[in-house]
């Protein structure tokens, strides 16, 4: 039985937690130039900064999910704010790249053990019915995050210097870390060992997969280097499969994907993080490059998109658990999807920026009508004792849709166009959105498989429920 006080502490913790994750993701982007100038490397080296946090938050997300089953989810929490929180510290104490790279990667493995447990530990704190509408606010959060990364990025450069993008995580991480041991209500999944072989095999696949996607533009996709990765990565994924199958207590059930609408929800939140954040990279580049505007100017401009997420999700959130997240998600998805190619028709080396306003308020109803829905969808689709695997592969799946939104974002924008011109950046940015536009799409098509009602049988639903099993 959970109380109001308990459930404003899971929305606050998890909240303060996700918003972290959520503004790194964006306010290190923004100050790039910055960080160059200073550290005085190449733009390719660079790169790393972005690319070490991407590979250890990807590929670890599953690992966290199960650590928190097993030792603990308010604990590994905790531990996971610690983490990142000196991570923090130690990228704004660096003054060198190397020490900046090895920061980011630590913060990486915060962040991992961070995600997935946030859903978790929230959908906890709340019964059934207000579920799905704690998940609204959950992805508020994240598009608070969002929406202010650019903003705080160019703030900070323009008013301090590069270091504070990571000291003001600090005193939100240690507040957070000392208040989760008295404020929120610790949960385990099952009480089984810990499925070694099965974190070995995940967590490898999953690096060979992201860094070839990550390296690819920079060392060529058909490099020996890169395809290497690539198949290194398919063949322990494969590896892991088969070691799920025969594990007694196995780190992901694969009952779980046949189970109605999980796979289906994993598709689409895949589908959405890759247009998402496909989007966001194009029409930065289009608002800076052809424009000519500042940093903090372009995220200014982009909160017609970046603030609908906050203002609506909770609305959306507490919708799907009405009338289901089906049509919530595969209209969010359509609507995104629409947005994203109305933004590709407005670009112009003459157009104003009135022009986008439209297709990024599409871009930004169709995101909060599909965010909270699409994790009400995984995680109704599971048992209670499978929330926190399901929650794990949910935020997996989101996180690839993100490394492979903007390596193909990039890859296709090299292929039409470039940065010699503003007519190059025009077309190399809207080939680029098209892409971005149809996965969008494809993203619909595989919400159509999420139950009208998904929370009816899995962890959404009664407890008793707990006692029939995925798998």
């Amino acid at each position: 039985m959970t109380t109001r006080a308990t459930q404003f502490w899971a929305v606050a913790l998890t909240g303060a937690s996700l918003f972290m994750i959520t503004l790194d993701n964006l306010i290190v982007l923004s100050t790039l130039p910055a960080m160059q100038r200073d550290l005085g490397v190449s733009l390719d080296r660079l790169q790393w900064v972005v690319d070490i946090y991407i590979l250890t938050f990807a590929v670890l997300m599953l690992t966290g999910a199960a650590l928190g089953d097993r030792y603990g989810r308010r604990r590994m929490l905790v531990v996971g704010l610690l983490v990142f929180t000196a991570a923090s510290a130690a990228g704004a104490l660096s003054n060198d790249l190397n020490q900046l790279v090895v920061a980011r990667a630590v913060q990486g493995l915060g962040a991992a053990l961070l995600m997935p447990l946030t859903l978790t530990l929230l959908s906890a704190a709340f019964p059934p019915e207000r579920r799905t509408a704690a998940l609204g606010l959950w992805s508020s959060i994240a598009g608070l995050g969002v929406a202010l990364g650019p903003l705080l990025g160019g703030v900070i450069v323009e008013t301090l210097d590069w270091h504070w993008i990571f000291w003001i995580n600090v005193p939100v991480g240690l507040a957070a870390a000392a208040l989760a041991p008295r404020r929120l209500t610790e949960s385990r999944g099952a009480q089984v060992r810990l499925d070694l072989p099965g974190l070995a095999f995940a967590s490898g696949g999953l690096l060979g997969i992201v860094w070839a996607t990550t390296r690819g533009n920079a060392d060529g996709w058909t490099a020996p280097s890169t395809l290497l990765a690539y198949a290194i990565g398919a063949l322990l994924l494969g590896a892991f499969v088969l070691q799920e199958r025969r594990s007694a207590a196995p780190m992901l059930p694969l009952g779980l994907f046949r189970r109605p609408g999980f796979a289906a929800a994993n598709g689409a939140g895949f589908g959405l993080h890759f247009t998402m954040f496909a989007a966001f990279f194009l029409i930065i580049q289009y608002l800076t490059r052809v424009h000519g505007d500042s940093a903090l100017a372009a995220g200014v401009e982009t909160l017609p998109w970046t603030l609908l997420p906050l203002a609506v999700s909770p609305f959306t959130g507490a919708l799907g658990g009405r009338i289901g997240s089906r049509p919530l998600v595969v209209g969010g998805l359509l609507l995104l999807a629409a947005g994203t190619l109305g933004a590709a028709f407005a670009m112009g080396v003459g157009a104003s920026y009135a022009e986008l306003v439209a297709p990024l308020i599409a871009i930004g109803l169709g995101i909060a009508f599909v965010l909270p829905n699409v994790a009400s969808a995984a995680l109704g689709s599971a048992l209670p004792e499978h929330i926190g695997k399901a929650s794990g592969t949910n935020s997996t799946f989101r996180q690839l849709g993100s490394v492979f939104g903007i390596a193909v974002a990039v890859l296709v924008f090299d292929r039409a166009g470039s940065y010699a011109s503003p007519e190059a950046v025009v077309d190399g940015a809207r080939a680029a959105l098209f892409v971005a536009a149809a996965v969008g799409a494809l993203g619909a098509v595989a919400a159509l498989g999420i139950p009208a009602r998904p929370g009816r049988r899995g962890a959404l639903a009664r407890p008793a429920r707990a006692a029939h099993s995925a798998t």
